[in-house]
């Protein structure tokens, strides 16, 4: 790695570093691990090997064979092949540009050019926005450049470039797997990737992704939300057993012709007609409005649950109502027993508490002792019978 003088010229480090006979070309992205292969030529296996940058000076070094591991950087050296491989991990921006893969001989070493290109992981700076109802399907048209026709083209979920093609849902090669289908049309240059019987789980980011034999893949990027199947509009009612409800639909101005129906379950699929199997339930049309009342008569406490309602046998989106039904029990009305027990107050005369006059007490007292006698009297069977 260090120049000798020769023939009386003094050999620079620039000049050490000449101009390499091929161009090795890394890409990798942020945070992630690039590999850099370096072939070399026969009879240099037992040479010593190293990776450098900028004119390769003494400090330029990054690893050599004789160091299997130094900061960020590993190296191996696979004799039988006659290559020597060097890895950076943790890649970043800064680690963008012109390296050299050198063999240490004696003069001057032997060099051949690698320029590494680091990109952003997460892609990307544009992605196709597609709005779709669960229980549909959607398909992604993914274009390629005509260089990449025999090139395997695959999707995958996320916007992780470096782990896209290892975590991919489907590819060229298989092109069919569960909900998911690829055809290409090579014509046109590009691949179709559909999606079938969608959830909302299927909601999120996706890379349609070409891989390429040298550098990176190409991607583009889609972003899927799947909304719920619903309604003209859903909402909450509430009604209390033993007492009636009424539960209103409104439906397009075409179905007016249409046979309404209000029927009972956790999902359009499996739930039952209320309004042929239940008499409590009856239906009423307002075509001057375009909607359909249906009532109850006398709610039940199995009467809770979803009900939809609708005029469209075929349960075309956005033409239902979803109704809530939630129930209380009324407190029956407590009325209270009061027992009256009747009560006497007997007053017994109170003494005067005026200042006694001699002789009027025993008067008094006299008065009092004949009106007793009569009241006893006049108490007695004899008195009554004449009475």
């Amino acid at each position: 790695m260090l120049c000798l003088q020769n023939l009386f010229i003094l050999c620079s480090i620039l000049s050490c570093v000449g101009s390499a006979a091929e161009l090795i070309s890394v890409s990798g992205y942020e945070g992630r691990e690039v590999k850099v292969a370096c072939p070399y030529a026969e009879g240099y296996e037992s040479y010593e090997k190293y990776l450098c940058k900028n004119d390769c000076g003494s400090d330029d070094v990054l690893i050599t064979t004789t160091e299997a591991k130094k900061n960020r950087y590993s190296i191996h050296d696979d004799k039988w092949k006659r290559v020597f491989t060097v890895t950076i991990s943790d890649l970043s921006r800064m680690d963008a540009g012109k390296y050299w893969c050198g063999v240490t001989i004696i003069g001057k070493d032997i060099y051949t050019e690698v320029l590494l290109e680091v990109r952003q992981d997460r892609c990307c700076d544009h992605s196709t926005k597609v709005q779709t109802y669960e229980e549909s399907s959607v398909s992604f048209s993914c274009p390629y450049e005509s260089k990449y026709q025999n090139s395997l083209k695959y999707i995958c979920r996320g916007n992780q470039r470096s782990t896209c093609l290892q975590h991919a849902l489907i590819s060229s090669d298989n092109k069919q797997k569960g909900q998911f289908t690829l055809t290409e049309d090579r014509a046109s240059r590009k691949f179709t990737v559909t999606i079938t019987s969608l959830t909302q789980n299927n909601s999120g980011s996706y890379l349609c992704g070409v891989h390429g034999n040298t550098g990176l893949d190409v991607f583009s990027a889609y972003e899927l939300e799947v909304k719920e199947w619903c309604c003209v509009m859903s909402h909450n009612l509430s009604g209390i057993v033993g007492q009636p409800v009424t539960m209103q639909c409104p439906y397009p101005p075409q179905h007016r012709e249409n046979r309404k129906f209000l029927c009972k379950g956790d999902h359009r699929k499996n739930c039952d007609d209320m309004t042929t199997s239940q008499s409590r339930f009856m239906l009423q049309d307002d075509v001057a409005s375009s909607s359909f009342s249906v009532t109850t008569t006398e709610l039940k406490a199995g009467d809770a649950g979803t009900y939809w309602c609708g005029s469209d046998s075929q349960w075309s989106i956005g033409n239902y109502t979803k109704i809530q039904l939630s129930l209380d029990f009324q407190q029956p009305s407590t009325v209270m027993s009061i027992n009256v027990v009747p009560t006497f107050t007997v007053v017994e005369p109170v003494r005067s508490q005026t200042t006694p006059i001699p002789g009027k007490e025993i008067k008094d007292l006299s008065k009092s002792r004949r009106s007793i006698l009569k009241a006893a009297d006049l108490q007695t069977p004899e008195r009554l019978s004449t009475v």
